[in-house]
């Protein structure tokens, strides 16, 4: 058992609580028992599995199941998780899983053709994009694709806020327009959100293939990618709210077309 915080495993796993340190290494830092059940129900390869004894007795078919992907398990003291976790109150165990740049499973890229997307253009908000991702997959989307200037994909907190969703949601980081223009010109309807729009979300046929462009959360959509849309649309607000947070507006959107295709 990893007792010590000067154990040079340890200390390794305490420097990928840092950005620059999980780029370097290409990891993800997978902290909590929802998220290491989540890879190990698509066989997501870990690197280095970190539990409690605690945690094992209280899950034994699943760390059985985790340790059956990990190329190195360690046993920790509470106080070491504690200390290569970042989060405050960490459940019992941490994993360490080799970054790629899309899950080559059973989720992959996105398919160039869609019949529900979303396309999400500088969003700076790691908990927002895991609630998007999650809500997306909710909704029945069949896949996301991300600016390169929008926060990391593989931000623990983007993977803690998908709520196991980020390894079954297929998802690419692109140049957020042009994508937008290809899908269009795929013949996809790509609708943008506009408070200045004339048509209500309600209002527009969604039954078809559609995907949403969804903007910056102070922001909104760059002209550029606004250009691109085949349609704009508005969520109607109350005169003293300003807008609603992008995560909420991609909801109703996303279940919006869900209820229309299922009436």
């Amino acid at each position: 058992m990893l007792t010590s915080l000067q154990n040079q495993t340890v200390k390794q796993l305490r420097k990928l609580q840092q950005p620059k340190e999980r780029k370097k290494q290409a990891v993800l830092l997978l902290e909590g028992t929802n998220l290491v059940e989540a890879a190990c129900d698509v066989r997501y390869p870990l690197q280095t599995l970190c539990f409690t004894e605690a945690w094992r007795s209280r899950y034994q078919t699943l760390s059985e199941q985790a340790i059956a992907l990990s190329s190195q398990v360690e046993l920790v003291s509470p106080e070491v998780l504690s200390a290569i976790a970042s989060t405050v109150t960490p459940d019992g165990v941490v994993a360490i899983a080799p970054r790629r740049n899309v899950w080559e499973a059973e989720s992959g890229r996105p398919k160039d053709s869609v019949s529900l997307g979303v396309v999400l253009e500088t969003l700076q908000d790691p908990g927002n994009l895991g609630t998007i991702i999650r809500t997306a997959a909710g909704a029945g989307s069949d896949g996301l694709w991300l600016s390169h200037d929008s926060v990391d994909l593989s931000h623990p907190k983007v993977l803690r806020a998908s709520v196991g969703q980020w390894f079954r949601m297929p998802m690419a980081t692109v140049n957020a327009v042009k994508q937008a223009k290809t899908l269009r010109e795929q013949g996809l309807q790509v609708v943008a959100t506009a408070a200045t729009a004339e048509l209500n979300y309600w209002q527009l046929d969604l039954r078809q293939p559609t995907v949403f462009l969804m903007g910056n959360e102070g922001a909104g959509l760059s002209p550029e990618i606004m250009a691109s849309a085949s349609v704009s649309v508005k969520i109607p607000v109350m005169p003293t709210v300003e807008s609603l947070n992008v995560a909420v507006s991609t909801a109703l959107l996303l279940y919006e077309a869900k209820r229309q295709r299922a009436s």
